[in-house]
C-alpha cells in the first residue's frame, strides 16, 4: 500500500476523535466508541494484526481501565471523606490563611505541591487527587479541570521517581545492550548517560516550565473571573513567575545533581517553603487586589459539575493539623511505596495480580494491589474514618458519593483504553507494517534535518496522546528518535531529550487524562470543553520546547527555532508589560 494513504490512515481514528470530542462536543464515552471501532477495522483488515493480539490488547485495556478507576475511586473516597468529617472547611480556612487569592492557591497547590505528589506517584494520580481537592475549596469544577490538564507536563517527565526516564528511555533504548544503540551514542558509561539525558530534560523543561503558571493564572481569570478578564490573571504575573522558579529551580538542580529520580520531588519539597512564606510576607503579590471566582449562584451552567460541595457546609472543631493529617500521609505513603531506592516498592510489588502471555500473545498487564495510588487513597480514607472520630454512617455516604462518579468514568475508559492498547499493539501483522504510532511517526520523516528539533517534540506528544503516559511514548519512540537524529547528523541525546519533554506536554492533552481529570471534578462527558480550553498552553508548550531544541542542535543564529524562541519570549514580555498596569499599585 502506498506509503502516503497508509499514513492518512493511520491518521483517520484520531481526526476523527478529535472532530466528535472537539467540534461536535461528544462526550469522551461516545467519541471513543465510534474511535475504537475505526481502529478495530484498521487494526484487521490494514493491517491485518491476528485476532488474538487485537483481543489481547483489549484485555491489556480493560486491566488499565481497572487501575485508573481505582485512582479516581481512592481521590473521590478521600475527598468525600473529608468533607463529611468537617476537615475539608477546617482546610480550606487553613488555605485562605496563607491568601484568599485563588490565582496564588492555584499556584501553591497545584503547580508546586502538585509536583511533589507527580513525582512519588505519577499515572494520573496528581490529578485526580489535586482535581478533587481544588473542588473541595470552591473552585468551579471545569476550572479545577484545566487547570489539572495544564499542570500536567512539567512534573510528568519525572514523576513517579523518574519512571519516564529510567524505564521509558532506558528500556526504549535496550538498556545500552543493544551494540547499536552503544555505537551510535558513544558513551562509556551508560548511567552517565542517563543523569547526562535527565540533566538535558530538565533544563529544557525548566526554561519553558518557568511561564506555565502565568498560563494557568491568565487562563483562570479570562475564563472564570467575575469580568471574564485575562488582565486579572495577569495582575499575578509576579509570583507566577516566582512560584515557576520556586520549582524550576531545585528542579535543575537535582537532575545535575541527583538524577532522574528526584527532580519532581524536590522541586515541589524545596519549592513550597518559598513560596508560602512569601505569599504570607505578601512578597511579588498582587497588592491591591485578593481576586475571587463570582458567588456560586452566578456560576455559569457549564462550569459545574455533579459533585456537590457546599462551601457553607460543617467545620470541624479539630486542629488544622489533624485536617491536614490525610493529605500529609498520602504525600508520605506515595513516596514510601514508589520510590525505587527504598525497600517497600520491591516488596509490595509481590502481591501484584499479573497477566502474562494473554491468548497466546507477549501482551500483558497487572493490577497493583498495594502500589497502586488509589489503594494508597483508600487506606488513607479508612485512617482518616478513625482519626476524625467518624462514624459509618458518614463514611458509607463517601462511598456511594464516590462509586457513582467513579462508574461514569468507567464507562468512558472501557472504551478509550483499549482501544488505544489496540492503537500501540497494531504492528506486526500479516500486512507487515510498523504499528499505526510508528507509522505516523515515520510519515514525519520528510522533516528531518534542520526542522527535526520542532518534530521530535510532536512525536513525543503525539506518543503521550495515544498511550496517556510520558513513558510509554519514550518506550515507542526514543529508539527512533535516535536513528532520525543518527540520519540527519544531529546530537542524539538532545533528540532524545525533546522527545521526553514532548511526551511531558503531550499529557495535557492526553485522553486517559482528560477523562481522569473530568471525572475527579464531575465533568464526567464534557472531555471536549477541557480540551478546547487548554490548546493554548498545550502549542506554547510544544513549540518553545521545539524551538528551544532547535537553537540547540543547531546553534543560535539565522534559524527558525532562534526566531520563534525570541518571538514567543517577547510575546511574553510584551503581554506582561501591557497588561501590568491593570492594577495601578502593581
Amino acid at each position: 500500500m502506498n506509503s502516503w494513504l497508509l499514513l492518512l490512515l493511520g491518521v483517520f481514528p484520531i481526526i476523527v476523535l478529535f472532530f466528535l470530542l472537539i467540534i461536535l462536543r461528544w462526550s469522551a464515552k461516545n467519541s471513543m466508541i465510534v474511535a475504537f471501532l475505526i481502529v478495530l477495522v484498521l487494526s484487521y483488515f490494514v493491517w491485518e494484526v491476528p485476532v488474538n493480539q487485537i483481543v489481547g490488547a483489549s484485555f491489556v485495556g480493560i486491566g488499565t481501565t481497572f487501575n485508573i478507576g481505582l485512582i479516581i475511586f481512592g481521590a473521590l473516597l478521600l475527598l468525600n471523606t473529608l468533607k463529611e468529617s468537617g476537615a475539608l472547611g477546617v482546610i480550606r480556612r487553613s488555605i485562605s490563611s496563607v491568601t484568599a487569592d485563588r490565582r496564588i492557591q492555584v499556584i501553591i497547590i497545584l503547580w508546586i505541591f502538585g509536583a511533589f505528589l507527580e513525582g512519588a506517584a505519577g499515572f494520573g494520580s496528581t490529578g485526580a487527587v489535586i482535581g478533587s481537592m481544588l473542588i473541595g475549596l470552591g473552585f468551579p469544577a471545569m476550572a479545577a479541570a484545566l487547570m489539572v490538564m495544564i499542570f500536567q507536563s512539567f512534573s510528568v517527565t519525572f514523576g513517579a521517581a523518574g519512571t519516564p526516564v529510567i524505564i521509558g528511555i532506558n528500556d526504549g533504548l535496550g538498556s545500552g545492550n543493544i551494540e547499536f544503540v552503544n555505537n551510535a551514542l558513544h558513551i562509556a558509561s551508560w548511567d552517565q548517560f542517563l543523569l547526562d539525558i535527565t540533566a538535558q530534560i530538565a533544563t529544557i523543561h525548566g526554561v519553558v516550565g518557568i511561564f506555565v503558571p502565568l498560563f494557568m493564572v491568565v487562563l483562570l481569570a479570562g475564563f472564570f473571573g467575575e469580568k471574564r478578564s485575562f488582565r486579572e490573571g495577569f495582575g499575578a504575573w509576579k509570583f507566577a513567575i516566582f512560584g515557576g522558579l520556586c520549582v524550576a529551580v531545585p528542579y535543575v538542580l537535582s537532575a545535575y545533581l541527583l538524577g532522574p529520580e528526584f527532580p519532581s520531588l524536590l522541586g515541589g519539597l524545596i519549592g513550597i517553603i518559598p513560596a508560602v512564606i512569601a505569599a504570607k510576607k505578601g512578597w511579588f503579590m498582587p497588592k491591591d487586589t485578593v481576586w475571587q471566582f463570582p458567588k456560586e449562584s452566578n456560576w455559569e451552567d457549564n462550569w459545574k459539575g455533579i459533585i456537590d460541595i457546599d462551601t457553607d457546609e460543617k467545620v470541624a472543631s479539630f486542629s488544622v493539623f489533624k485536617s491536614w493529617i490525610p493529605y500529609i500521609l498520602t504525600a508520605f505513603l506515595l513516596f514510601t511505596v514508589n520510590a525505587p531506592f527504598l525497600p517497600f516498592s520491591a516488596f509490595l510489588k509481590k502481591a501484584d495480580i499479573l497477566f502474562t502471555n494473554i491468548l497466546g500473545t507477549d501482551l500483558g498487564t497487572k493490577i497493583g494491589i498495594f502500589t497502586s495510588p488509589g489503594t494508597i487513597f483508600i487506606v488513607v480514607s479508612l485512617i482518616t474514618l478513625w482519626v476524625h472520630g467518624m462514624n459509618w454512617s458518614l463514611y458509607k455516604k463517601a462511598i456511594k458519593d464516590s462509586s457513582k462518579t467513579v462508574g461514569m468514568a468507567i464507562a468512558s475508559l472501557i472504551f478509550a483504553v483499549p482501544m488505544v492498547q489496540v492503537f500501540l499493539h497494531s504492528g506486526g501483522g500479516a500486512a507487515g507494517y510498523e504499528s499505526i504510532p510508528a507509522t505516523l511517526a515515520s510519515g514525519l520523516t520528510f522533516a528531518s534535518g534542520n526542522l527535526w528539533g520542532f518534530v521530535a517534540p510532536v512525536i513525543g506528544a503525539l506518543g503521550a496522546f495515544l498511550a496517556g503516559s510520558n513513558t510509554f511514548s519514550n518506550l515507542m519512540f526514543s529508539e527512533f528518535q535516535l536513528r532520525m537524529a543518527l540520519n540527519s547528523n544531529l546530537d542524539p541525546s538532545w533528540v532524545i531529550s525533546l522527545q521526553a519533554v514532548g511526551a511531558g506536554a503531550g499529557n495535557m492533552f492526553s485522553v486517559h487524562n482528560v477523562i481522569t481529570a473530568a471525572a475527579a471534578v464531575g465533568l464526567v462527558g464534557r472531555e471536549g470543553e477541557i480540551l478546547r480550553k487548554v490548546f493554548i498552553p498545550a502549542m506554547y508548550y510544544i513549540l518553545l520546547t521545539g524551538a528551544i531544541g532547535t537553537v540547540i542542535l543547531l546553534g543560535f543564529g539565522l534559524n527558525i527555532g532562534s526566531f520563534v524562541t525570541v518571538l514567543i519570549f517577547v510575546t511574553i514580555l510584551v503581554s506582561i508589560w501591557v497588561n501590568k498596569g491593570y492594577y495601578k499599585k502593581l
